[in-house]
């Protein structure tokens, strides 16, 4: 959530870095939040003024009954009663507005980093580096997608998930899952050495989804508890932003480090006519994240390090892959800055997308009033958060199974997850 002050001392900044989104309507939400903060903060100055007025005829008439002229008392008693309804009232209208600002500003998204790339869509996505891509180097036994590999080794059963469960829903089996689990361990694994482990709920409350920016604007996207007004988690990130709500941190603490596996659920409404087989795109999804609390100085950092880990594992799987740039017309709300990690899957012959790596600036902390105390100051300052997917086992699966695929219809497993296969080291 933008802080409101800025729009009172640097409307135009905020105006300006916003338009690089290219939404032409966030100027008139801007707006609508200034006129909103301006006529709270007239209401405010009205309610305090009637409270001041009232403290001084309650004196008053201390005054009056005291000198003994009692029906003057009574008379300013009456005064000030009527008073105290209207600025109960002004009390009221108050809070009204206040809730009204913060649910437009909860709705404006984050105003993008300096260094986030211009454009309108992915397609002015900058590529940074590809590794590991030689378009000749994948032989007609890798280009095979991955459902049907899956089915043939007897490890992706789609249809019986669909008789559970409905459609896009996946049941991984024998080193399917095996293999799944193995990812997940090996991220833990890999992260150990800075990360402390969480293993969060996976139902969370609106509150907690919406300090991670998931509410108001993606509601359609989550899984809701209707009877309990609880969300299934769409990732780990949700509780893990949420682990130090309403709590001031010493600065020493920071950077402070967690990471959680935890399955993550999508309802994927927007992904009607998109390319939905196999495990491309599921409603269930087994992940690891890691997330980051850091002061404004330690950020840019801390990104390259969440950065650095999330793309080791994927070079220690030896999957091609690449890093992209999100473009400032394509950020996610929250999203100060992002840089996406992306594998190519031969059998698909797409680029898949398996990590996020992402600074929300103090967007996520002023939602979630997450706040620390700089080293010998009064006062206290907003965190920056900062997460990245370490893994997201459905798409780094398929591009395993894919680029693995030997020409008998075998697939070999990756030597990182050895140890984690019960001695396998291949399918089929």
């Amino acid at each position: 959530m933008i802080d409101v002050r800025r729009l009172r001392t640097d409307l135009d900044g905020v105006k300006k870095a916003l338009a690089r989104r290219g939404d032409p309507s966030l100027a008139e939400q801007v707006d609508a939040a200034v006129a909103l903060d301006a006529e709270v903060r007239r209401v405010i100055a009205q309610r305090d003024e009637l409270r001041r007025r009232i403290k001084e005829l309650s004196g008053e008439v201390g005054r009056l009954r005291r000198s003994g002229d009692g029906e003057r008392a009574e008379a300013v008693q009456a005064e000030s009663r009527a008073l105290g309804d209207e600025e109960t009232a002004l009390a009221a209208r108050t809070a009204d507005l206040e809730e009204e600002l913060r649910g437009v500003l909860l709705r404006i998204p984050n105003t993008p980093a300096d260094a986030a790339p211009d454009g309108t869509s992915d397609r002015d996505n900058v590529v940074r580096c590809t590794v590991g891509f030689d378009p000749a180097q994948y032989g007609e036994h890798q280009r095979v997608p991955h459902w049907e590999i899956g089915a043939a080794l007897g490890i992706l059963d789609g249809e019986r998930a669909a008789k559970l469960s409905g459609s896009m829903f996946m049941m991984l089996r024998g080193m399917g899952a095996t293999l799944g689990r193995a990812l997940c361990s090996l991220a833990l694994d890999r992260n150990a050495d800075a990360f402390e482990e969480i293993r969060p709920p996976s139902i969370v409350t609106s509150a907690t989804l919406t300090a991670s920016g998931q509410l108001p604007k993606f509601a359609d996207e989550a899984y809701a508890v209707e009877r309990d007004d609880l969300w299934l988690v769409p990732t780990a990130e949700v509780p893990l932003t949420s682990v130090a709500r309403d709590e001031i941190l010493d600065a020493s603490a920071l950077p402070m480090r967690l990471m959680a596996y935890t399955p993550c659920y999508r309802r994927e409404a927007g992904a009607a006519g998109r390319d939905t087989r196999g495990l491309l795109r599921v409603h269930e999804f087994d992940k690891v994240e890691i997330l980051a609390y850091a002061t404004p100085e330690q950020s840019p950092a801390m990104l390259d390090e969440l950065l650095r880990r999330a793309e080791g594992l994927i070079a220690s799987l030896g999957l091609a892959y690449r890093l992209v740039d999100i473009c400032t017309g394509d950020l996610s709300a929250s999203h100060h800055r992002s840089i996406d990690i992306e594998v190519y899957a031969p059998g698909c012959d797409q680029w898949l997308e398996v990590s996020s790596v992402s600074w929300f600036s103090d967007y996520q902390a002023r939602r979630a009033n997450v706040r620390y105390r700089p080293a010998g100051a009064k006062g206290t300052e907003f965190v920056h958060t900062l997460n990245g997917s370490a893994v997201a086992v459905p798409r780094v699966l398929a591009a395993l199974l894919e680029t693995y695929r030997q020409p008998d219809g075998s697939v070999r497993i990756p030597e990182a997850l050895h140890p984690y296969t019960r001695g396998a080291t291949a399918i089929g």
